[in-house]
């Protein structure tokens, strides 16, 4: 076996192409061979710019000698999450399940020769630190356990899959508000977020209580969003030089970043601001708006389609933040800068300064640190385009149209989306590289792009297009007994256990959005049967899936007229 990476187009796995780990991609013919050799798979699962995968990596796959032992004892498959959200959520599944905490990147998992897992972890430091043993520890552990114990650990899995089975109630029409409340009381008064750090700006719970909000009126709902927007624009999450936000923060202060810059957190950072703007106009935020925009056309977007890509690192030149990171003598004769920044000669992180908000700085500021900006390497980008966060950015661009229409941003997104249609929406629909791959959230916020579009435009051919992917979509991802939409299509799963996913992740989840799809289109019967089925699953996991709150409380509106005409009533009326 040799190191068969060169080939894939994953800017992930095109990282790890040249390790002496002897890597295969996840294939039928990979999960044939570890079959054939009676080994079991090492699972590494992660993403281009993470920086923990990328210290895991430097430590351990580069290493000779842990490499050796890899290839000695296990077939090594390594994945993209982002290529293979389906994989990514049902071994994540399987660490919580075994570790009962949450998971992470890079994700390690121990499969056995029929791919099923029984064991996992996230990062393993190459030498014993922190209460974790080594990686070379765990390999030879592992690799021993499973030579002692093999017919145990394969015959074990029936128990797993059911353990992972999704559980479901029959009791319906809860107090949505009720779950909504014990959101509330976990969320930090003071600084924003859930309580305790890392803190993560978890947009889908920011969203729903902005939905609450418009149709209560109750400002309970309304000042944690206030407070969360507030700490994102100002603190250090914030880049304040060009624009966009980090993925989470290490600290409670909102100060000290992970440096690494996702387009989904940015998309639904623009949709949050935008949606808050709509009910109480901010000047600052609308500033917000407008560079996070600029940043995002301009840095993600990809030379060879136009479309954007995924993220940047954290990393540059081998260090976390380098980027974006400034010494004090490069601040200090910026003129007036200490008026709008807190600039201290010991600074606020490993002797550097990250710039912390205190007043709006002037142009002539910011054109004086960008030109600092410029002597520096920009991270790494992952130019990987997926059709899912694409979609979710063409929203965002439709709902800053709402608030600031003199920006051009609808003839931005009606641009992009041209771009979508032409590379992703011919023929099949298909998630990022591999045109084989698609899930059901690329046909859920393709779908709420195209209503959103015709929303704003009333150009029919938008609501026709979205009209003929939901069918599809229901055909290729829904479950007719269960009724429930697979993550990945019924007729190519090829993982060991069905992925039901239910739950919201870094973008709301793919079932919540088509309920709301068949609420806005009128499908009333599909949208009962789908709001039926994920309240019986809100019984059992409540605020795990905040999204299904809103969609829910949505379809229940408008079967009851409460909410405006439906979009299939409008375009009847129009062509009458």
């Amino acid at each position: 076996m040799k190191n068969n990476l060169i080939n894939d187009l994953s800017p992930y796995l095109q990282q790890h192409k040249d390790n002496p780990v002897n890597w295969q991609v996840w294939n039928k013919e990979t999960l044939s061979l570890a079959k054939l050799k009676k080994k079991p798979i090492l699972l590494s699962v992660g993403y281009a710019s993470c920086h923990w995968c990328h210290v895991m990596a430097h430590e351990s796959f580069e290493d000779k000698e842990t490499a050796d032992l890899m290839n000695k004892l296990f077939v090594n498959i390594k994945v993209d999450r982002e290529e293979r959200p389906d994989l990514d959520f049902i071994f994540q599944s399987a660490y919580q399940l075994f570790n009962q905490s949450g998971g992470g990147w890079p994700l390690t998992m121990f499969l056995d020769e029929n791919g099923s897992p029984f064991m996992g972890g996230t990062y393993f430091p190459k030498t014993p630190q922190h209460g974790l043993p080594s990686f070379k520890e765990v390999l030879e552990k592992v690799g021993q356990a499973y030579s002692d114990q093999k017919d145990q650990i394969i015959k074990q899995s029936s128990i797993i899959k059911k353990s992972l089975e999704l559980k479901k109630s029959s009791v319906l029409n809860q107090d949505l508000e009720q779950i909504l409340e014990n959101i509330l009381n976990n969320l930090d008064q003071v600084k924003g977020g859930y309580k305790g750090s890392p803190k993560f700006p978890i947009f889908n719970v920011y969203d729903t209580l902005l939905y609450f909000f418009n149709k209560t009126k109750n400002n309970k709902y309304l000042q944690p969003v206030e407070l969360i927007l507030n700490q994102l624009c100002s603190q250090g999450i914030y880049d304040h030089v060009e624009g966009g936000i980090s993925r989470y923060t290490v600290d409670e202060n909102w100060l000290i970043p992970h440096f690494e810059k996702m387009l989904y957190d940015n998309a639904q950072f623009i949709l949050l601001l935008s949606k808050y703007t709509k009910i109480k106009k901010n000047d600052y935020f609308n500033s917000k708006i407008s560079q996070t925009i600029n940043f995002i056309n301009k840095n993600f977007t990809t030379k060879i389609n136009g479309i954007l890509g995924s993220a940047y690192d954290a990393d540059s030149e081998g260090e976390e933040g380098k980027y974006y990171v400034f010494s004090y003598n490069e601040l200090k004769d910026i003129k007036n800068i200490s008026n709008y920044f807190e600039i201290e000669s010991k600074g606020n992180w490993e002797g550097k300064i990250i710039l912390k908000e205190i007043n709006v700085p002037p142009v002539e500021v910011l054109e004086e640190l960008k030109k600092l900006r410029k002597n520096k390497i920009k991270p790494f980008f992952d130019t990987k385009n997926q059709l899912d966060l694409n979609a979710i950015w063409v929203s965002a661009l439709v709902s800053a149209h709402k608030v600031l229409p003199e920006k051009g941003y609808l003839n931005l997104a009606e641009s992009l989306f041209n771009k979508l249609e032409e590379f992703f929406l011919k023929g099949e629909l298909f998630h990022s590289n591999s045109k084989k791959m698609v899930f059901i959230e690329d046909y859920a916020y393709t779908i709420n792009m195209l209503l959103d579009l015709y929303d704003q435009t009333l150009k029919p051919t938008y609501l026709i297009k979205a009209k003929n992917i939901c069918s599809i979509a229901i055909k290729y991802f829904y479950i007719n007994e269960k009724s429930i939409f697979q993550k990945n299509k019924l007729s190519d799963n090829d993982l060991f256990h069905q992925p039901l996913d239910i739950t919201d992740h870094t973008v709301p989840n793919g079932n919540s959005i088509m309920l709301l799809n068949f609420s806005r289109l009128g499908m009333k019967k599909e949208a009962k049967e789908l709001s039926d089925s994920l309240n019986g699953y809100l019984n059992v996991y409540k605020t795990l899936m905040t999204s299904c709150l809103k969609s829910i409380d949505y379809f229940d509106r408008t079967a009851s007229g409460k909410n405006v005409q439906t979009m299939v009533v409008v375009f009847k009326t129009k062509h009458k």
